[in-house]
């Protein structure tokens, strides 16, 4: 789980990583940076399907001399209706590649069903084999609520605060 190499904190995945939806400064990673004293490099990109970040791994993410690589993609698969599997062997091979570098990974699941969570199960599963840390359903409560939104898929900037809560206390203990 702790890391063993890496000089780097690097935020990998979608929009939600980019940002959209927040005010300048206001999105997770930058709070995150902030809160903790530490730089924090935003390699989100809009629309990215698992297939699209595993592409981008190499001179994202590897390239950086990652310590601590928080993980969130995922979402994009599912509006792009991309199979299960596809989504969760692509997610593996994204988080064992980085583990493999020594870095530690902070898996963050987001849950993709409006009513049930077919995906949960699958973020549980990459955690466990790949010791990495898992912060399930981080847009739990944010989803479906106007005032935590700046549209139906992207937190507002009280949205992103409530997402930078939920990886806060990890992110600490893997960089102390």
């Amino acid at each position: 789980m702790a890391p063993t190499s890496g000089t780097t904190i690097v935020a990998f995945g979608d929009s939600l990583v980019e940002g959209v939806g927040a005010s300048p400064g206001q999105d997770f990673v930058s709070l995150l940076a902030s809160r903790t004293g530490h730089s924090i490099i935003n390699a989100g990109h809009r629309g990215d399907t698992t297939r699209d970040a595993l592409d981008r791994l190499g001179p994202d993410v590897l390239s950086r001399d990652p310590r601590v690589v928080i993980v969130l993609v995922g979402g994009n698969d599912f509006i792009r209706r991309v199979p299960r599997e596809t989504t969760f062997d692509n997610l593996s091979n994204i988080v064992t590649t980085i583990r493999r570098r020594g870095a530690a990974v902070i898996l963050v699941g987001v849950s993709l069903g409006l009513v049930i969570d077919n995906y949960g199960d699958g973020y549980e599963a990459i955690a466990e084999r790949t010791h990495s840390v898992l912060v399930p359903d981080v847009l739990d409560g944010i989803l479906g609520h106007g005032d935590l939104t700046a549209d139906q898929i992207h937190p507002n900037d009280r949205g992103y605060a409530m997402v930078a809560n939920r990886i806060e206390p990890v992110l600490r203990r893997l960089i102390q």
